[in-house]
């Protein structure tokens, strides 16, 4: 018997793990041999604050001076490119990220294989940065093991008992029994209440295709920032001598080991294309991840409305990483009865309960 248990090892399983064992005897069961195997291992890892919806951007502005004291950040840069017929779309981006106008010419200054007869409008913003997702997650782990916690790997949850004291699980061959659980399972989180006789709360995981291709004319892109077209249609980023690009696509999937649409990241490819000056070479590899959304695109942390010893850590979407120290601190804070550390709008905007209307109807 321990006093939690955590299904899902990726990014948000992982740092909630680490909050809690410091209170705790907590057990993280992860259905993979590997420990952030689907979308923790194939994110983009970048952080802009600035980035999502108000409740995110919250969690962003109270992750960052973990990472950058931790020392997980290095300088990356966040820039948007637009063709002349987009400028709308471009004026759109500029007032929602909060990037700066700067003209093309210092755009390809940026990124010099951009294409001067395409490139019409741009825009920057230097605080964007690239964090050190590897060493993020390996530091969670230590945490969990030096405070006692244990990882379980290979165990995937076939079963879920609600019983006296708390819940049964039987992961692999294996049955744990712990006074509460926490759903940190990513794409599966609803198939892990359907199991748990909670009510889902509607998380659907969505594909997001990337690509890796050379240094594009065998430029250094080390200190080329992350760069966008309008609208996120797509976007390019360097990635250890290399360069990573997406067509952002978000198609709503079932949960699965995902892999890369062909004729969507060849979709990306031509966008990516048709604004540079150097022709696109074959791919070195592709690949696929899960992002996977609550209805409003938040993050659900918190007790479940109907379960309370049943807490939700799911919905991250694409911002698993750059919301970890806070996302985590609050679901243990929830899960323990602390008083939370974020204002009390941004804590009602994240918990389940707001996915609950008819719960509160007469």
């Amino acid at each position: 018997m321990t006093d939690i248990i955590i299904i899902g090892g990726g990014i948000a399983g992982l740092s909630a793990a680490a909050r809690l064992s410091a209170h705790a005897d907590v057990t993280v069961i992860e259905a993979e041999k590997d420990l952030g195997y689907h979308a923790s291992g194939r994110s983009a890892a970048l952080i802009e604050q600035n980035y999502g919806a108000p409740s995110v951007q919250a969690l962003n502005r109270a992750t960052v001076p973990f990472l950058r004291d931790g020392g997980y950040l290095s300088p990356r840069g966040l820039m948007i490119i637009a063709s002349a017929d987009e400028e709308s779309a471009f004026k759109q981006d500029v007032a929602l990220m909060g990037v700066d106008p700067i003209s093309p010419q210092e755009a390809m200054a940026f990124v010099p294989v951009l294409d001067p007869a395409a490139v019409a409008f741009a825009a920057y913003h230097e605080n964007a940065q690239d964090i050190d997702t590897d060493r993020l997650l390996q530091d969670f782990t230590r945490t969990l093991r030096s405070n006692g916690g244990t990882v379980v790997t290979g165990g995937r949850v076939t079963a879920i008992r609600h019983v006296a004291g708390g819940w049964e699980v039987d992961a692999g061959p294996d049955t744990l029994r712990a006074k509460t659980l926490v759903n940190a399972a990513g794409a599966w989180a609803d198939q892990i209440a359907g199991l748990a006789g909670v009510k889902p709360l509607g998380i659907t995981p969505h594909r997001r295709s990337m690509a890796r291709i050379a240094a594009p004319g065998g430029h250094d892109v080390s200190r080329w920032p992350m760069f966008f077209g309008v609208g996120e249609t797509w976007y390019a980023k360097p990635d250890a001598g290399a360069l990573l690009i997406s067509p952002a696509d978000e198609d709503p999937v079932e949960p699965h080991d995902a892999w890369a649409d062909d004729m969507t990241l060849a979709e990306g490819l031509e966008r990516y294309q048709n604004m540079v000056a150097v022709p696109v070479t074959k791919p070195i590899a592709t690949w696929a991840g899960l992002r996977s959304f609550a209805p409003d695109r938040t993050l659900v942390l918190g007790p479940d409305p109907d379960q309370p010893d049943f807490i939700w850590c799911a919905g991250q979407g694409g911002y698993g990483f750059q919301t970890s120290a806070a996302a985590s601190q609050l679901v243990a804070d929830l899960t323990l009865g602390h008083a939370p550390g974020l204002d009390a709008d941004t804590v009602a905007a994240l918990r389940p309960d707001r996915l609950r209307p008819d719960r509160f109807q007469q």
